[in-house]
């Protein structure tokens, strides 16, 4: 099945899931119905695994696995530093992790799956939740 669709999956969503969270179970398993294709990267997972309980070790693992991870490129770097300095700018605080998700999605061609829809919103990133 051919991509529709190149989804970054942020960390306020993998917690979700993790948490059996029904709204964004289903739309993990839309995702594939769809024919679109996971993706991951740094942060999210790191974000993740820092408070990750003893008995979600293996579901984090398996989601992991199902998503292509993602490596930033320097322009994505200097990207999610310019978003946060210009958020600064207007009294607005975008963190570290999610503006590098985001400089990573943009990069990628991707959209971002998350509940955090205010922060992400101060970056061009497409953004979707659940």
């Amino acid at each position: 099945m051919e991509c529709r669709m190149r989804v970054m999956l942020d960390s306020s969503f993998l917690i979700d899931h993790l948490h059996g969270d029904p709204a964004a179970i289903a739309r993990f398993a839309k995702l594939f119905e769809d024919g679109d294709e996971p993706l991951l990267c740094f942060s999210p997972v790191c974000e993740v695994e820092a408070g990750l309980r003893p008995e979600d070790e293996r579901a984090f693992a398996a989601l992991i696995r199902a998503a292509e991870f993602v490596h930033a490129a320097p322009n994505a770097a200097r990207d999610a530093g310019r978003w946060r300095r210009e958020a600064l700018r207007r009294g607005r605080t975008l963190s570290l992790p999610d503006s590098m998700i985001a400089a990573e999605a943009v990069h990628d061609g991707a959209a971002v799956l998350t509940r955090n829809v205010r922060d992400f919103a101060l970056t061009p990133v497409t953004v979707l939740t659940y």
